[in-house]
């Protein structure tokens, strides 16, 4: 039997265990529940909290207060310093530097053998094995795997505790089976300067089988725009023949999708997504052709949420559990995991879709919106009219942030504006044309911003400012951030990252 075809069949018999997580979900979150609280009992966290004595979940909403990175921080530091038995049984090795931020301080997020062996390496092996149950005839395993991840920093700790970017972390302990079938090398892949880096992997990975492509959208398209410079091929079908997926996550697709098409306009490829963070994988597509994520159960994560309009950081009054959510109700999403999480509060929104089995869709981040005249725009909004004005005038985007023009900064004193900092691969061939679109779709999927825009009474249209090619990522290099998983925020209710980019142009 071809080693493809075996690898296909022994990466299905995960599909029965998957089908547990649809068709009884609150079975297996409360067996999730009962594990973390009986391993950590003896923790100094689980000492602390009394977990001995924890035995349902409204128990533990009285004993665990809501976290954010600054209560567990202390914990962190003393786990980074060698200490052991903190948050999870045993020693902690691994600390992901956290892509969730671009502030001058980063976060670091412990990574377990737990979670990386029962979450993120899980995870890895279930997006392959919903692909290859949604397309029996895949050929994933005959050629080579391209991931593009980032670069790890060794700790004073000990020689296998370090820090870094997830990827790294994960690109470092793969499993042998997934270890032969990565390219670029491992000097390559964990290369922190990703200006050599793109070049090294491109001059690299140019004349490989790639079957699969992983990693972030913006940096995998630098990546093959510079592999087609170098070929001289018109599109990577013809560099990679037997080209068929791209499994991608971080951030909103559809605005790259017709970059996407265009390089590789091929009915055969096929985009996977998966909401994976430095602090465990939440879901993956597992339906085609819908763009909604089935609820990941058995990862070794609780999950409880926040109804956004009750929200109030971890002074949040209402937190419910998995059982209790409603349909299309953003909700801020809180965890407890196998690497030492405690009722964290993510940072994340959701709304589900799907109650039975769990399918969701990411809404944006606690912190990234904008709401300074009421109009409550949320990330999902911004992605959707973007994609909506790219696809309506013929244009690309490489990246965007949007912020708020106060009444006290407009032209007109008595109104406000969103300003929006937009850099293009392709640019609309007229700018106003683009503006109205993109304006026009947050009108009809917002009511509250289209009550704001009515007759321009307190909001005026959208502001345009285009921005020379390369821009995002000089701000993101002077804030050390340039590479990985890192993004450029994408709303911010005050003007701090604008006026910082508008300084460099």
């Amino acid at each position: 039997m071809p080693i493809n075809a075996i690898f296909g069949w022994l990466i299905r018999k995960r599909i029965s265990q998957i089908d547990m997580i649809r068709n009884n979900p609150l079975v297996v979150q409360s067996a999730v529940f009962n594990t973390l609280i009986q391993s950590a009992e003896n923790t100094e966290w689980g000492l602390k909290h009394n977990y001995s004595k924890i035995e349902t979940y409204e128990q533990f909403k009285s004993a665990v207060s809501l976290q954010d990175y600054e209560d567990v921080k202390p914990y962190i530091e003393r786990a980074i310093a060698g200490e052991e038995n903190l948050l999870w049984p045993g020693k902690t090795n691994w600390f992901a530097k956290s892509s969730g931020t671009t502030s001058d301080r980063s976060k670091f997020i412990p990574v377990t053998k737990d979670s990386l062996e029962g979450c993120h390496y899980k995870g890895g092996k279930d997006l392959l094995a919903l692909y290859y149950e949604n397309y029996p005839d895949a050929n994933l395993y005959a050629g080579k795997h391209l991931v593009i991840g980032g670069s790890s920093v060794l700790n004073d700790s000990g020689d296998d505790s370090y820090t870094g970017d997830l990827s790294a972390i994960i690109v470092r302990n793969l499993p042998w089976w997934a270890e032969i079938k990565r390219t670029p090398s491992r000097e390559i892949a964990l290369m922190s300067d990703w200006e050599p880096k793109i070049e090294l992997m491109a001059q690299e990975t140019k004349d490989e089988d790639v079957c699969i492509l992983t990693g972030v959208p913006s940096w995998t398209l630098v990546l093959a725009h510079r592999i087609l410079e170098i070929t001289g091929k018109k599109n990577l079908k013809e560099v990679w023949p037997n080209l068929e997926l791209f499994m991608h996550g971080g951030v909103n697709f559809e605005p790259y999708r017709a970059e996407f098409n265009k390089i590789i306009p091929d009915g055969s490829m096929h985009y996977v997504e998966s909401y994976n963070a430095s602090e465990g994988i939440f879901g993956m597509q597992d339906v085609i052709g819908e763009k909604d994520l089935l609820l990941m159960l058995d990862y070794g994560i609780f999950y409880e949420f926040i109804p956004m309009h009750q929200y109030a950081g971890v002074e949040s009054k209402t937190v419910i559990s998995l059982e209790d959510v409603e349909l299309d109700v953003n909700y801020a999403m809180v965890i407890s995991t196998n690497g030492g999480l405690w009722r964290y509060i993510l940072g994340d929104t959701v709304q589900f879709s799907n109650l039975a089995p769990y399918r969701f869709k990411i809404t944006g981040r606690t912190k990234s919106f904008i709401n300074a005249f009421g109009e409550e725009l949320v990330v999902d909004n911004a992605e959707q009219a973007i994609a909506f004005a790219c696809e309506q005038t013929d244009s690309q985007i490489i990246d965007y942030t949007a912020s708020p023009i106060y009444m006290k900064f407009a032209i007109d004193g008595n109104k406000g504006q969103h300003e929006w900092l937009i850099e293009f691969l392709n640019p609309p061939a007229d700018l106003e044309v683009f503006t109205q679109k993109l304006d026009s779709k947050l009108r009809e999927i917002n009511s509250d911003y289209d009550a704001k825009r009515c007759k321009d009474i307190a909001l005026l249209g959208p502001k345009i400012v285009l921005v020379p090619k390369g821009t995002f990522n000089v701000w993101l290099k002077s804030k050390g951030k340039l590479g990985g998983q890192h993004k450029v925020p994408r709303l911010s209710n005050n003007r701090e990252f604008v006026e910082q980019i508008l300084g460099l142009i």
